[in-house]
């Protein structure tokens, strides 16, 4: 359990193990309560040793419950520390795996932390604690009397022994079971994703019935792992009381043989009690302790020990972007979607990009976003390489609409302000920037209404217009959006000529996937890909020209 020293949680785990032990030597009052009771007062039958033995006793039982409750305390905010020290730098590692070429992101990643956690806030770990006391109390045991030590000694490597048979037996089908249950949590979660189509084309029982098989593999892991447990917990408890019986047997025999008091019999079991208590509750709570322990590996040295290190602040770009012999690959085994591609754009330019399906437009915003990052080139703004600024900073600087518009459950003036605090003024203007302005009037509570998880609400054309907002908001120098107006109707299309008219005027720099060639002909500059290469870059009259002289309209060339 190495984790438990990591940086941010050492000085409570500290804490807690300084508790941990004064809590353990003050609970070896009681039996020396019950030693001198047996053996000084019922010898001088003196009613005020008994007094001031029992108040000894008193303040011993309370210096114990402060330091368990010092210890809790401690533990629960290791666990709270832990939560704010990971739980930020594990969402934004999930977001950015989502944002890579391959889309794949370990969603559990937070569960593992809640893990990590609720194990730090439970009582499982207090046994953890307790154990490496346990040879404190062997060796009063055999102070009491040599015999005894040995026997205590002897019964607690018997189940220590026990505690290294569950950690033998239960490591790797844990680690199946653990496995096989985030797989069988992502495959429903896919189902979740997909059920319109699942059950509007009547898949759902297929769909049940290949989910299901997963679940019983899952289960018949599960059940293993949990009888082999429970088998040794139930063990653990038999040998320990099998044990005490042991000790107080052998305390009889030696008071017999008139070699030990009753006093030190008394004594030395419920000492002998006390030590092996902590080895059976971790067996019983290995489960726990060893799921703690696999989230901790999961998580990772990267997200657990975060750098603090903060980048040099780059002055804010005029919006100038250059694209220097770009090639994206999205794997070493796949075929390059963007082969040597190249251009620049000054501050206040717009382009448009048109092409063939799977020639790689939305895949040249991304890189120009800085989302993805070439295996060869570069693509600079304002000289600065983009994959290569702070994703906070550059963010203040960008705008993105792109093709699948998602919003987030809240208000729409939450939304446009990009989940931050909302600054009234720089809502608004966006709004009106991106003419939505009166639209957003128009809703039931204007600027304030709920619009519910993904903006289910609204129409997919009032979606569209509200992310352009989000777009616009904070007046960025450079802009890119992926088929603006794929939902938008016929006000929506004014709305978003007028507001890119505007940004003209702003000096914003614009890029464009489209097909109508209303809007490219609005545009300065037009490139043509196919097949990830730049066929045609020129003025936006130029190109639309070729393109019709060789009878390939922009809307033929980019359908997608």
């Amino acid at each position: 359990m190495r984790w438990l020293f990591a940086r941010q949680l050492k000085p409570f785990v500290v804490l807690a193990g300084a508790a941990s032990l004064v809590l353990n030597l003050a609970l070896l009052g009681p039996a020396l309560y019950m030693l001198q009771v047996f053996d000084r007062v019922f010898a001088s039958r003196s009613l005020e040793t008994l007094v001031m033995l029992s108040l000894l006793a008193v303040l011993a039982l309370g210096l114990a419950y402060f330091m368990d409750t010092v210890r809790a305390g401690a533990l629960a905010w290791a666990g709270r520390a832990l939560e704010r020290r990971l739980a930020p730098a594990a969402l934004g590692s999930v977001l950015r795996e989502a944002a890579a070429p391959s889309g794949r992101a370990d969603g559990d990643i937070l569960r593992d932390i809640g893990q990590m956690r609720a194990f730090l806030t439970g009582s499982g770990i207090h046994a953890l604690f307790d154990a490496p006391w346990v040879p404190i109390y062997v060796a009063v045991i055999a102070l009491m009397h040599p015999v005894l030590g040995v026997t205590a000694a002897t019964g607690a490597v018997l189940l220590a022994a026990i505690a290294l048979l569950t950690e033998k037996l239960t490591h790797e089908p844990s680690r199946e079971a653990t496995s096989r249950s985030r797989a069988v949590t992502q495959h429903a979660e896919a189902l979740a994703r997909n059920a319109e189509v699942i059950v509007g084309m009547g898949m759902t029982g297929a769909a049940v019935s290949a989910w299901q098989a997963a679940q019983e593999s899952l289960i018949r892991v599960q059940a293993r792992v949990g009888g082999t447990t429970a088998r040794l917990s139930a063990l653990a408890r038999v040998a320990r009381q099998g044990l005490q019986v042991a000790m107080l047997g052998v305390g009889a025999w030696l008071v017999v043989g008139l070699d030990a008091s009753e006093g030190i019999m008394v004594a030395a079991t419920i000492l002998f009690g006390r030590a092996l208590q902590p080895l059976e509750q971790l067996i019983g709570g290995w489960k726990a302790m060893t799921g703690a322990r696999s989230a901790w590996q999961r998580l990772g040295a990267k997200t657990a020990e975060r750098a603090d290190g903060t980048q040099l602040a780059l002055p804010a770009p005029s919006g100038r972007l250059e694209v220097e012999q770009v090639v994206f690959a999205p794997a070493a085994n796949r075929p390059a979607l963007i082969r040597k591609v190249s251009f620049a754009l000054e501050p206040g330019e717009s382009l448009g990009i048109v092409g063939p399906s799977a020639s790689g437009k939305t895949t040249l915003v991304r890189l120009i976003l800085g989302l993805w990052k070439p295996q060869a080139g570069a693509i600079r703004l304002d000289g600065a390489d983009v994959a290569l600024w702070d994703r906070d900073a550059l963010g203040e600087h960008v705008g993105y609409l792109p093709q699948d518009v998602e919003l987030f459950a809240g208000t729409v003036a939450e939304n446009i302000a990009r989940l931050a605090a909302v600054n009234s003024h720089k809502v608004v203007e966006a709004a009106r920037l991106a003419h939505a302005h009166e639209m957003i009037l128009r809703l039931p509570q204007g600027y304030e209404t709920q619009i519910g998880e993904a903006g289910n609400v609204l129409s997919g054309g009032q979606r569209q217009r509200i992310a352009l907002a989000r777009a616009l908001y904070g007046n960025p120098r450079l802009v890119a959006l992926d088929e603006p107006n794929a939902s938008l109707d016929a006000e929506g299309e004014r709305a978003l000529s007028a507001a890119l008219v505007e940004l003209k005027a702003r000096a914003t720099t614009v890029v464009l996937v489209g097909h109508r060639p209303a809007m490219m002909s609005a545009l300065d500059k037009l490139a043509v890909l196919n097949e990830g290469t730049l066929e045609v870059f020129g003025p936006a009259a130029a190109v639309l020209a070729r393109l019709r002289a060789v009878a390939l309209t922009p809307k033929q060339a980019a359908a997608s």
